[in-house]
């Protein structure tokens, strides 16, 4: 591809992406049907797909951006779900889909069909992610979903890349699989570390936003090249980093964590919009090569087909079998373990464990959330591209492209209806954060208060008492008002929740808030047009206006993926 088709390929995914999003359509989807349907157009260059670009280009950047949205506290507190999710749901999913794959197609092997089953097994949270966020989704399945995703792609490409060896003909040994698994795991998270606090260390000594988001940019390709480069787990590599600089954002100049959200937002975009364009644009060509390959398309098809009624069912019933069994063993059988435990400390560790804090309707929400993304379709690419031979290489590509389309069709299509019909949505959460958040502003307005007079003496010393006096009293008055209108808005809400009829909701206030800096925004451009304002005293003020604005889109987002 020469820079010219890669230039168009990127402006089209874009316009097609930005199409979908204006009109609440699932853009994977619609990327991918255009792509397709462009590449049987006559005359059109037949396009290859590198899977090392997708590997180490594309990959890399969306997991880290995604790492960096992830609350670690949150992570650390539903780690017990989100490991069985994106560890043990992995491997059960795989040995289902290699079960299936084994049965219905003849040409494939033990090993290929497990490395099918390793291709199709990670979902992709990003669009559940989505819809969940617009939905108001409680934080705690947020949390599982978006733990998940980081989780189950390092467990999944790890299958993918031992058994692409098996398959290719490789001789190796259940010690030598472990072996290769462990490294992956500890050299991923050693590079990661390592990175994460070499470059969170030299960003708290430099103080320049542009060279620290620069590191940014530059930390998950190198995090992912230097793990593989050590025969370790990139994927671990780029999360692990970019969970430390997330978590360690917050001590960080604000100016490179205002430049680095929206950078990669925008990033996330296309790069998703350019791996389903590559995806629609190859399908064509793999499908052309399976045909001249003498393979029956109708059985590959079919076995598609089975494999994704196998993907969509095999989720929530390993959902709800913990769900029923911890119900069943605290119901039932906790009591006896209590007596027994008591009889004899030898048997303490036959108490079990709680009960998990997702109800029934949020387990039946992740149930549905397993559409599936970028990682599966850069796994297939990677078995197609890879250098060596694996048996029904291009079926394995067709079939990880049916279950994509197809989970996204089928699930990321009804999602937003589930969620609704459940009424899973939790309201008093994101009520509970503003009244958090006002407390916090009231508590850092009073601190900055008693600092004023703690250092008054100080600064009278070293500035001379009559202007530092001075100062100090206005800034003081000022930090007081905004003291008293927090104070006095914590009563308000306090008033509102009493007569929760007549509240409103967060969003509404919101969209009032946004009315009102609009119009703010407004007046500046008129008075700039008539002359009123200098262009730089514009710019400042408008710099204050999207400050504002900002902070609130922040915190929704902060609310929402915490």
């Amino acid at each position: 591809m020469d820079t010219a088709e890669l230039l168009i390929l990127l402006i089209g995914s874009l316009a097609v992406t930005g199409f979908a999003r204006a009109k609440g359509l699932p853009a994977p989807l619609l990327v991918t049907a255009v792509a397709l349907a462009v590449s049987f157009l006559p005359g059109l260059p037949e396009i290859e797909i590198d899977s090392e670009v997708i590997l180490t280009v594309v990959l890399p950047p969306l997991l880290y951006s995604a790492a960096l949205d992830v609350s670690w506290q949150s992570f650390r507190q539903s780690i017990k779900q989100i490991r069985r999710l994106g560890i043990f749901l992995v491997i059960v999913t795989a040995l289902a889909v290699a079960v299936a794959a084994y049965v219905l197609i003849p040409d494939m092997d033990w090993p290929a069909a497990i490395l099918l089953g390793a291709v199709v097994a990670p979902p992709d949270a990003v669009s559940a992610a989505a819809i969940g966020r617009k939905l108001g989704l409680p934080r705690r399945v947020m949390t599982v979903l978006s733990g998940e995703s980081l989780i189950n792609d390092a467990a999944s490409l790890t299958l993918v890349r031992v058994f692409t060896l098996i398959a290719a003909g490789t001789s190796l040994t259940i010690w030598q699989d472990l072996g290769i698994f462990g490294l992956a795991i500890g050299v991923g998270l050693a590079v990661g570390i390592v990175l994460g606090v070499a470059v969170h260390w030299i960003r708290m000594r430099i103080n320049d936003p542009v060279v620290e988001t620069i590191m940014s940019i530059l930390l998950p390709f190198v995090a992912y090249v230097l793990a593989e480069h050590l025969s370790g787990s990139g994927v671990i590599a780029v999360v692990t980093a970019g969970l430390y600089i997330g978590y360690n954002s917050p001590k960080e100049g604000y100016a490179t964590r205002l430049q680095e959200r929206p950078l990669w937002t925008s990033a996330d975009v296309i790069l998703e919009g350019f791996v389903f364009a590559l995806i629609g644009l190859q399908l064509k060509t793999v499908v052309q090569d399976l045909v001249e390959s003498d393979r029956s398309l109708t059985q590959t098809l079919t076995a598609a087909a089975v494999v994704l009624v196998v993907v969509v069912l095999v989720r929530p019933l390993f959902v709800f079998e913990s769900y029923v069994r911890n119900r069943f063993n605290g119901r039932w059988l906790r009591p006896l373990r209590v007596r027994l435990s008591r009889g004899h400390r030898s048997l303490r560790w036959l108490r079990g464990s709680a009960e998990p804090k997702l109800n029934w309707r949020e387990l039946t929400v992740i149930s549905w959330t397993g559409m599936r993304g970028v990682v599966t379709l850069a796994a297939a690419v990677s078995v197609v591209g890879n250098s060596v031979d694996v048996k029904a290489q291009d079926t394995i590509f067709v079939i990880a492209f049916v279950v994509t389309v197809g989970t996204l069709l089928l699930q990321g299509l009804t999602l937003p209806f589930v969620i609704r019909a459940l009424q899973v949505q939790d309201p008093a959460e994101g009520e509970a954060d503003v009244r958090s958040e006002m407390r916090l502003n009231q508590r850092t307005t009073e601190a900055a208060i008693a600092l004023l007079e703690r250092r008054r003496p100080a600064w009278a010393e070293q500035y001379g008492a009559e202007a530092s006096d001075s100062v100090v009293n206005r800034l003081k008055a000022r930090l007081e008002r905004q003291a008293e209108t927090f104070r006095r808005d914590a009563e308000e809400e306090e008033v509102e929740d009493r007569n929760a009829p007549l509240r409103l909701r967060g969003a509404q206030i919101q969209d009032i808030r946004r009315e009102l800096l609009d119009r703010r925004r407004e007046i500046v451009l008129e008075e700039r047009e008539k002359g009123n304002l200098d262009e730089e005293v514009m710019r400042r003020v408008l710099v204050t206006l999207d400050a504002e604005e900002l902070a609130m889109d922040s915190a929704q987002a902060s609310r929402s993926r915490s």
